[in-house]
């Protein structure tokens, strides 16, 4: 090839990517300024339920205007799940699904439904790149690269991490490959959703973590929660479908379902007397990495009351739950074997994320953006063994697991197939 023809070739790519910093950009401050305004509705209802206890005797009607809303938007039974599908297939994704998630979700969390706010996320991202791709007539491969960068740009514009967003999303299609076409587009839509949600006032999530010295003692009992976290990430994603499945075939009615369910939901906080595991818990995650407490059993109450909130009809993300459950196991067990609490809770919240949504690299960087890097090789390596011992489990059941944890092979299944058709698949109705 001529030096004409590298010239000629090289200002083409440089025009394209141009043209995609330029379109990425524009979806990060549509995300930006719409996750804002997710952030700030779903910070002042909770607030508001927090003041006004009695709110949540509206759960049962509550579940029945989730299901409502996602009949008026004509959007029933889609979900993250539809989200990756659309980026695998290009087939699936409505766009009413955007103010249907959006308004469906701030009616869960003034509830008290238990569910958190990345899945929400992840699904009105997606929605705002595949509107901004069918705007500019991209090609249907194109397309599907704008919804990853909307998916990347919501999800850091809600949490302020955006290198871990980026990741996150270019893994999560397909554990063990990484899309590399969208590295330029997810980078470029979640550097402007952060910057944007600065902007907004909106606070990036940090938790100052105290890092314990390297030691073999430190060293092992950090990997003993990794590996704890693993199986409990599993016993987590198994509850979510199994409850979902078990009150689809027990109550087929919707209606019935997410009354039920809110009904259900309601008498467990009586029966507790606390309304710690209402809505998404961040107070709680902050009080147990901040300062070492936790109650013992929060995070078995945590996976009951979600695995309920989403199986009957409540929307919101199962992200938020998962850093619940890991930072109030890892801070109840961490000092039973050596570690201080609050530390135990940060390797805790990032394995159980981790071994949930199998992505061991987005895991590790999310723990330096939140918790800073100077527990590396701590996140690394509780990271790495979470991963390995969640086994083909995960949130999401549509996502592909190219290649086999333990051996060098491709595989080619989905999440939670991996041992037989004999599991309960996730539908498309619950998240």
């Amino acid at each position: 090839m001529s030096f004409t023809s590298h010239f000629k070739t090289y200002v083409e790519e440089a025009e394209t990517l141009g043209r995609w910093i330029a379109v990425s950009a524009a979806i990060g401050v549509l995300c930006g300024l719409l996750g804002s305004a997710f952030h700030i509705g779903v910070e002042a209802v909770t607030a508001f339920r927090e003041t006004h206890p009695w709110v949540v005797l509206t759960l049962p009607a509550a579940g029945l205007l989730a299901v409502a809303i996602y009949r008026i938007f004509k959007v029933e039974g889609l979900s993250t799940d539809t989200v990756i599908i659309h980026v695998q297939t290009g087939e699936g994704l409505k766009l009413g699904l955007l103010p249907a998630i959006f308004f469906a979700t701030i009616v869960t969390h003034f509830s008290g439904g238990s569910a958190g706010r990345e899945g929400a996320a992840l699904q009105m991202g997606g929605t705002i790149g595949l509107g901004v791709g069918r705007l500019f007539r991209f090609d249907g491969i194109d397309r599907r690269t704008a919804t990853m960068a909307g998916m990347a740009a919501f999800f850091s514009a809600l949490f302020g991490t955006p290198v871990a967003a980026t990741v996150f999303v270019m893994a999560v299609i397909s554990v063990g490959s990484l899309h590399h076409a969208a590295l330029i587009p997810c980078f470029s839509a979640s550097l402007a959703a952060y910057a944007t949600s600065l902007l907004c006032g909106v606070a990036p999530t940090r938790f100052p973590v105290a890092i314990p010295a390297m030691a073999p003692s430190s060293i092992a009992a950090a990997a003993a929660i990794g590996c704890l976290c693993g199986g409990l990430s599993t016993i987590f994603c198994e509850a979510l479908h199994r409850t979902e499945y078990a009150m689809r075939a027990q109550i087929p009615n919707p209606w019935i379902r997410a009354a039920a369910g809110g009904a259900l939901i309601l008498g467990l906080t009586v029966l507790l007397d606390t309304t710690d595991y209402n809505g998404a818990g961040m107070g709680i995650i902050a009080r147990a990495i901040g300062q070492g407490e936790a109650e013992p059993s929060a995070f078995i109450w945590k996976i009951v009351f979600t695995s309920i909130t989403l199986a009957s009809g409540f929307r919101g993300g199962e992200v938020v739950p998962c850093f619940f459950i890991g930072a109030c196991f890892g801070c109840t067990v961490g000092p039973l074997i050596g570690i201080p609490a609050g530390f135990a809770a940060a390797v805790g919240l990032i394995s159980v994320f981790c071994g949930a949504v199998n992505c061991p690299i987005a895991s590790i960087i999310l723990a330096v953006e939140l918790f800073g890097g100077d527990g590396l090789i701590f996140y690394a390596l509780c990271c790495g063994l979470s991963h390995a011992f969640s086994g083909y489990s995960g949130l999401y059941s549509s996502q592909r697991i190219l290649y086999d944890k333990y051996k060098m092979r491709r595989i080619d299944v989905h999440a939670n197939a991996r041992h037989g058709d004999d599991l309960p698949q996730r539908t498309h109705e619950g998240r």
